[in-house]
């Protein structure tokens, strides 16, 4: 007897198309996940350089040694690394090569080799300076520890301006003010980790400020935050969350703690912060295979040039992963901050009020935060 024929029913071809619809959806969704997350990308991405390059990259002042550390320097210069070379840019922009050879260092003049100099080092072996017998080239940014964070001599006691803030109150603002909804940003999703220096004892007072390491934005800047980490993940990256809504009262201590020469790092207390408003995040990118912080031209809250998002400095591949995360944060409707590669406002922040609640008086569910 021959093989019986069976046609497919119409059930079953309708479960035959549904597999192979969502099949079809779940492969372009991928494509245009991977085309999305390549459109970010400020170009090809650089090769790392050898960590003994990285350890010389830096902002460099010219002085006599006799002197005292920057008071007379004259000219700023920038040590870089681009395309594979290590350059010398001066304070008008002019790029030359310079030439490394064991602990010297050829430092260009007027487009000439200059004597060598020897490179001085700290205990890490991060390049302090360049000197050839009583002259130097002082290094003037903080350093090169990615580690840990600049830090500062309060003005007076924290534990003093801690009082006086909590004390006083926000300033007064007139307006409609959009309800605020503070979202715990690691209830969105698992990708977001957090390194509150803050709470910590690595933060530029040396002392923590906040009470508990906890990250909260409003639920649009927060939603708009999680589509930004999205795009990023398919390219290996996931989203360090360093800060994000900041209590009134902390703004007040970032002020009065910080000397003049540092005011244009922290918010005045009597505009308020966008941090207040929980419009503002303070981040960096990490590899998510192995969870380990991305190298950037500077660290995170510091005060030096290295902090500006257009400093041409450090190695290519920094430049590259600071860029990275700006044209992400920015394809959701985030500006970077003028002073901070680090920091980014939600486009409606002015939409919303100056905050004063502390962490411990914000609790948790289903993703929304609200005073107890």
């Amino acid at each position: 007897m021959g093989a019986a024929t069976h046609k497919p029913s119409r059930r079953s071809l309708g479960l035959l198309f549904s597999v192979a619809v969502a099949l079809s959806t779940s492969c372009s969704l991928t494509y245009l996940a991977a085309q999305t997350a390549s459109m970010l990308e400020p170009g090809p991405q650089p090769p790392d350089v050898p960590l003994e390059w990285k350890k010389l990259v830096g902002i460099y002042a010219d002085e006599p040694k006799s002197i005292q550390p920057f008071a007379e320097s004259k000219h700023s210069f920038v040590l870089l690394e681009q395309d594979g070379k290590l350059l010398w840019r001066d304070d008008a922009g002019k790029s030359l090569p310079i030439q490394v050879m064991g602990e010297t260092i050829f430092p260009p003049e007027g487009g000439k080799r200059v004597a060598g100099h020897s490179i001085e080092r700290n205990q890490a072996g991060y390049a302090t300076g360049f000197c050839y017998l009583n002259y130097c080239y002082a290094r003037t940014d903080p350093g090169a520890d990615f580690s840990r964070s600049y830090h500062i001599t309060p003005a007076r006691p924290v534990k003093a301006l801690r009082n006086e803030a909590l004390a006083a109150s926000p300033p007064h603002e007139e307006g409609n003010f959009r309800k605020p909804e503070l979202v715990e940003l690691t209830t969105l999703e698992p990708a977001i980790h957090l390194d509150i220096r803050y709470a910590t004892k690595n933060d530029f007072l040396g002392t923590p400020v906040y009470t508990q390491a906890r990250a909260f934005l409003q639920r649009p800047a927060a939603e708009a935050l999680v589509r930004a980490l999205h795009k990023l993940q398919p390219l290996g990256y996931g989203l360090l969350i360093h800060d994000a809504y900041r209590p009134w009262y902390v703004t007040k201590i970032f002020w009065d703690a910080t000397p003049p020469e540092g005011k244009i790092f922290v918010a005045d207390p009597s505009q308020g912060s966008r941090h207040n408003r929980g419009c503002a995040v303070d981040l960096t990118l990490y590899d998510l295979a192995t969870g380990k912080p991305i190298d950037m031209p500077g660290t995170y809250d510091e005060m030096s040039p290295r902090s500006f998002p257009d400093y041409p400095g450090g190695t290519s591949l920094q430049r590259w992963h600071r860029d990275l995360l700006r044209r992400a944060m920015e394809s959701e409707g985030f500006t970077v901050y003028e002073h901070e590669w680090w920091h980014f406002d939600y486009k409606d922040w002015h939409e919303y009020p100056i905050l004063n609640i502390k962490f411990e008086d914000l609790h948790s569910g289903q993703g929304l935060a609200s005073a107890q």
